[in-house]
């Protein structure tokens, strides 16, 4: 059986390295809480099940300390999307790393791209505008059930590889995962198909799978959650919503409100948040995607 140490500082969770090495199970960790919930459920009684960004943050703000990187190159499994958070992409081990946006097919980068990475870039050095170019497509793939009942299926597997001896248990908790979250795209793809409007104002263009999914349109402000919108993106969007009546801005529990508050104030709409899940909600993912959909339900019009 493998085991491998890991402390989760950014998570003050202790030492897990003493807990790893008295249980003898094999160390999984996860990047930030959505993967960190899918390794949880595939893992269950037979693997520890570590996260690398503590509830509260914003994942692409993580730094690793010397220690962290060292713990994650001693994981028996570090799963992680690139493209979400370069620290970790350095830090992790080919071999013993499972980036979740492989299982699936993906969808490109937000449509005001290259304007918006232009702005967002303009002072960086050659090599660090390089290394944000690394990853063209969006990351952000667990907001589609649909999606992430794949990447289930696929971790399951490569817990199973990392772990023979509980193989078996990998795989059917993968199943059991992967049929919990199909239903769950059934609830989303049900009360979705009724709304009157299908335009998804987001403060951050996080939405992008959803919206695929669902049959809506994201109209982001912005591609970063961080970043300032250009006076031209913001009467743009703004032109649009007006247009096609939109009535709510939506924003995110870790992100200032204001840019969106002031494009929802220019066209009469009001704003109401939309959990990207990048953190920890107060349930779960399940839960969380479940409000999500009240959220959306409400905001467009949506009849039952």
């Amino acid at each position: 059986m493998l085991a491998a140490a890991l402390a989760t500082a950014a998570c003050g969770s202790g030492s897990t390295q003493t807990t790893a090495a008295a249980t003898g199970k094999p160390e999984v960790v996860a990047a930030f809480y959505p993967l960190q919930w899918l390794s949880e459920q595939v893992g269950g009684s037979d693997a520890q099940v570590t996260v690398l960004t503590a509830p509260g943050v914003e994942p692409h703000d993580l730094e690793l300390g010397i220690k962290q990187v060292t713990d994650v190159k001693n994981a028996a499994l570090t799963v992680y999307i690139k493209g979400i958070q370069p620290a970790v992409d350095d830090a992790v081990e080919p071999d013993k790393s499972f980036d979740a946006a492989t299982a699936v097919t993906t969808l490109p980068a937000g449509e005001h791209e290259e304007h918006a990475e232009h702005e967002e870039h303009a002072g960086e050095s050659e090599e660090e505008h390089a290394e944000h170019a690394d990853v063209s497509y969006d990351p952000h793939i667990w907001l589609d059930p649909s999606r992430l009942a794949t990447v289930a299926t696929k971790l399951g597997e490569r817990m199973a590889a990392a772990d023979p001896a509980h193989a078996q248990g990998y795989r059917d908790r993968a199943a059991k995962t992967a049929a919990t979250l199909t239903g769950l795209d059934q609830e989303l793809s049900q009360g979705l198909s009724t709304c009157r409007s299908k335009t998804l104002v987001t403060a951050h263009e996080a939405f992008g799978y959803l919206a695929d999914r669902y049959k809506l349109k994201q109209v982001g402000i912005t591609l970063d959650p961080e970043m300032e919108p250009s006076p031209a993106r913001l009467s743009e969007v703004a032109k649009l919503a007006r247009s096609e009546g939109v009535t709510t801005v939506f924003t995110e529990s870790l992100v200032s409100p204001k840019v969106a508050e002031v494009l929802a104030s220019q066209v009469g709409a009001k704003t109401a948040v939309l959990d990207p899940l990048e953190s920890k909600p107060s349930g779960d993912y399940v839960s969380a995607m479940r409000d999500n959909l009240k959220t959306l339900q409400t905001a467009l019009g949506c009849t039952a």
